[in-house]
């Protein structure tokens, strides 16, 4: 296993264990399975676990287990403040009281705001005093480390990255998420500021596995390299020195023994042009199906009414080379929970975006196009239910 450092100087084993994807049986995780699992991610030298508040049994899941094989003073334990269910500082409390118990422990590593994907939500923590808060369990010792997990655009990114002191930072990124959510920008902003990163989703829940079209199969399989699809998407996060951990959830021994064959062979900037040629190759046949050219460049943007253009795209995108549920999802999350959305009924056809786009792309029209596949009936009355709930007003 190999290791990056966090700001103190510590070391952190590049493959996390993501304990969201437990095995069930029946409702509940299969406790034993997921001991083995962990057990043998532990002794090949993952130190790194990450659950989190709304992880149906896998902060107890893990808890239990930590105990039952007395390691909790030899790994670090990752779990999030559910800041989506905060209006005020006495709930902060109850759920960090509640994550201690369920966790068996006096102590977090690495606690994080869960799920932020716009400044606001930021604004409304500090509204109830959270930082104040994390001074006192900072300075009391139940929390080591304290970061956040973002699933919002990189310019809400960069503005709360600046905004505190974080120790790490989690975003969504992958090959194919490189120029979206808080992507490449947001991980070299990061690294630029000594903040380590903690990667989720790294196959996209196993989607660069699992859904491969048959020519990016092809492009694998031509190279000498051997590498299964899984491995060529862990190398390609290893590459990047900005890259702190990547998190999987394992739920398989075979899983656990390739990924752990992988973290203790790939390093920073070993990738050769081949290989980038190969994943290139490996992208175009994914976004073959893609609706609209968009690279993600943002020469489009700011839009002078606050459409976010190319993260509509994307997940427009998203529905052709995924689902249509992936697509509508990640539009509701990352474009309609903003404090100030970005959604396309805003454009006034003004066209300052088409002038400086490089591909093209009669952006307008395209707009239209993607607003009517994205926001069925249902889906905008789902999103404005949620905006209503997550981005409600804190109480002191």
């Amino acid at each position: 296993m190999q290791y990056r450092k966090n700001k103190k100087g510590e070391d952190l084993s590049i493959l996390g264990y993501g304990c969201m994807r437990f095995t069930k049986n029946g409702n509940n995780i299969d406790i034993d399975k997921a001991e083995k699992e962990i057990m043998q991610a532990y002794e090949a030298g993952v130190n790194y676990y990450d659950t989190a508040y709304i992880y149906p049994g896998s902060e107890v899941a893990l808890g239990e287990i930590v105990e039952r094989n007395k390691i909790r003073d030899k790994i670090y334990i990752a779990t999030k403040l559910p800041q989506y269910m905060i209006s005020n500082r006495k709930a902060v409390d109850k759920y960090f009281d509640e994550q201690l118990t369920r966790l068996k422990t006096d102590y977090i590593d690495y606690y994080l705001m869960h799920h932020v994907t716009d400044v606001s939500m930021w604004e409304k923590l500090k509204a109830v005093g959270i930082e104040e808060w994390i001074d006192q369990k900072k300075a009391s010792g139940q929390i080591k480390n304290i970061g956040f997990s973002y699933h919002g655009n990189s310019d809400g990114f960069l503005k709360i990255l600046k905004d505190y002191d974080w120790d790490f930072c989690q975003i969504q990124y992958n090959y194919l998420d490189e120029v979206t959510q808080a992507g490449r920008i947001g991980l070299e902003a990061a690294y630029e500021r000594n903040i380590p990163v903690i990667i989720m989703e790294p196959l996209r829940g196993g989607k660069l596995v699992n859904m491969l079209p048959d020519d990016a199969k092809k492009a694998m399989a031509e190279s000498e390299r051997g590498w299964t699809p899984a491995e060529w998407a862990f190398r390609w996060l290893y590459n990047q020195p900005g890259v702190t951990v990547v998190l999987s959830g394992m739920n398989s021994p075979e899983m656990v023994a390739e990924n752990v064959k992988t973290a203790s062979e790939a390093t920073a900037d070993s990738f050769t042009k081949e290989d980038f040629e190969i994943l290139e190759k490996v992208k175009n046949a994914i976004k073959a199906n893609e609706k609209v050219g968009c690279t993600g460049c943002r020469y489009c943007m700011p839009c002078p009414k606050g459409v976010d253009i190319p993260g509509t795209f994307a997940c427009y995108n998203t529905m052709f080379t995924e689902n249509k549920r992936d697509g509508r999802f990640e539009y509701a999350r990352t474009v309609g929970l903003t404090k100030e959305p970005g959604f396309v009924s805003q454009c006034i056809e003004c066209g300052k975006c088409e002038k400086h786009c490089p591909q093209g792309i009669p952006i307008r029209e395209k707009l239209k196009e993607a607003d009517k596949a994205l926001r069925p009936l249902p889906y905008k009355i789902g999103t404005a239910v949620a905006r209503k709930y997550m981005l409600r007003e804190a109480k002191t």
